[in-house]
């Protein structure tokens, strides 16, 4: 029997066969570990042509540990880091960054997941205080943890206001594919072209298995990621299949294909929610995140078949999610069951 389509998450979608193939093909004989092998090695010459010729690119193991890599490559002892309220890295990641880097975080509440140059300037005041945690990096999101976008005009915007204070530009790209197809633009104009000083290239959202990438465009940062790498538990020894896999995103844009599927099925599933009776999206579909206000009632019977989450359960607003692998017949038939389970 099939189970029905889960809308919890694109963790929850399979591996997409040419990255399974692309694994496979790297299993034939020994190579070497850690990296020194001919996978990486075309993965990383495929960074610097997608986000130009001082890119750096480092393949590591998941999201977090991304995060866990990158962020400290812009941080001293006392410094902070400014980031939205919802930002992954502030609700997702157990504390990670305080107890595994030693930094504050500083979140800002917004009203779409999205940082302004203005909440970078609220809290440039507090440089040269030595009774302030140092605001030295600032934080984004691409997706946000609302599904919502920054153009490549916010991001350099942003990128002008913390280097203007003496700070940089980190950004967690765990959906930075989905992100570039909504806007229909190259990821390098989104990452390079914005501004932006180190990024996490995600690809286990996007069709992989597990294959996250730090990628660092500012050469005064690179020396110390080998050791903040094998520090954090991110050096893979049998880097091959990991590199093979973010290799075969790069491959022919396999991730935009992807991203703009899993884009056009969100789409597809919150242009269908226009009649239902009660329900109401929280948030513009802008990825392949739809946020909805959903009676509890209705939550619930939909939750008897369907896995998916509540994002706020007290305002009532769940989180369906959609994939590389997400078919039209799957979102209409839960289309169907929410129209059904809305209907007196």
């Amino acid at each position: 029997m099939t189970s029905p389509k889960s809308f919890a998450s694109d963790n929850h979608a399979g591996v997409h066969p040419t990255i399974f193939e692309a694994m496979a093909a790297a299993n034939h004989g020994d190579a070497p570990a850690y990296g020194d092998d001919t996978w990486t090695s075309a993965f990383e010459r495929q960074i610097k042509d997608v986000f130009g010729p001082q890119a750096e690119g480092f393949a590591v193991l998941n999201g977090a540990g991304a995060n866990m890599v990158g962020l400290p490559l812009m941080l001293g002892r006392y410094d902070a880091i400014l980031c939205a309220d919802t930002a992954h890295i502030a609700t997702h990641e157990t504390g990670a960054a305080e107890r595994l880097l030693g930094v504050k975080l500083i979140t800002v509440p917004t009203p779409d997941g999205k940082l302004r140059p203005a909440d970078i300037a609220g809290h440039v005041h507090k440089l040269g205080l030595h009774h302030e945690p140092q605001p030295r990096a600032v934080s984004i999101s691409q997706v946000t943890e609302l599904g919502t976008c920054y153009t490549p005009a916010e991001i350099a915007e942003l990128a002008e206001a913390a280097h203007s204070a003496g700070m940089r530009l980190h950004l967690d790209g765990a959906r930075l594919a989905n992100a570039a197809a909504h806007l229909n633009c190259g990821l390098d104009a989104i990452t390079t072209a914005a501004g932006v000083d180190v990024f996490s290239f995600g690809g286990t959202k996007n069709g992989a298995l597990a294959a996250e990438a730090v990628v660092v465009l500012d050469p005064t940062l690179t020396q110390a990621v080998p050791y903040l790498r094998r520090q954090s538990l991110q050096l893979a020894s049998k880097m091959r299949f990991i590199s093979a896999q973010l290799s075969a995103l790069l491959t022919d844009d396999l991730w935009h294909q992807n991203a703009a599927h899993a884009n056009a099925m969100a789409t597809r599933l919150a242009n269908g929610l226009a009649n239902a009776p009660g329900i109401s999206l929280a948030y513009p579909v802008q990825s392949n995140a739809v946020f909805a206000t959903v009676p509890a009632q209705v939550a619930a019977t939909l939750q008897s078949r369907y896995l998916f989450h509540h994002w706020d359960e007290a305002a009532g607003i769940v989180r369906w999610m959609t994939a590389f692998n997400t078919t039209p017949d799957q979102v209409d038939d839960f289309l169907n069951a929410i129209h059904k389970a809305t209907t007196p």
